[in-house]
């Protein structure tokens, strides 16, 4: 008897997460909730502030980095599913160039932190992510849609706390190479 490989039971995991994610989305806009008043941050708009607990069991805040750090908070819609990991990956594969920035760079979904620290942990991911269960700043950052998940988003944000772009575009299998092309385009300080 010998033991299942890793890989087909991470595939069936990522497949069944998101035929579920899938239902639990098209249950929610069919019974019309997380409707309401939808935000759009914008370059220029103070960036709303948080306090969320990471992957790293760690509680971050924007506030914290005001004045020293520049931010990259990357909404995701839900942990092991295919795009999210793709988008996590990506990242994840460009981390030692994101740390050559000036910047503190976050994943962040409405996932519990037990599911956020698992998946970090399933896929060794070497930067935090957020957890945001009650979906304050997911609504505060008009990512929140009416399946209750949050859009691809990603959020690039000054020492300010001033938003200085937004892509509303995100490449899930890029996206680490085009935060470190969009930092290198904002002129962010590079580490010293």
């Amino acid at each position: 008897m010998g033991r299942t490989p890793v890989k087909p039971l991470k595939q069936l995991r990522t497949i069944a997460t998101g035929a579920f994610a899938v239902a639990t989305g098209v249950v929610r806009v069919a019974l019309a909730r997380n409707t309401g008043p939808q935000i759009e941050l914008r370059p220029g708009d103070v960036a709303p502030d948080f306090a969320l607990e990471a992957s790293d069991g760690r509680t971050y805040t924007l506030s914290e980095f005001a004045g020293h750090q520049a931010v990259v908070l990357a909404w995701f819609p839900k942990a092991f599913t295919g795009g999210c990991t793709a988008q996590c990956e990506s990242i994840g594969g460009s981390s030692h160039e994101l740390r050559r920035f000036q910047v503190a760079h976050f994943g962040a979904s409405v996932d519990s932190p037990e599911t956020i620290r698992r998946f970090a942990a399933s896929m060794e991911i070497d930067f935090p992510i957020l957890s945001d269960p009650h979906q304050t700043a997911a609504r505060a950052y008009g990512v929140l849609g009416p399946s209750g998940f949050p859009a691809r988003r990603t959020f690039f944000i000054g020492i300010d706390r001033r938003i200085l772009a937004v892509d509303n575009h995100v490449r899930t299998a890029t996206h680490g190479a085009d935060i470190v092309s969009a930092l290198s385009q904002l002129q962010i300080p590079r580490q010293a």
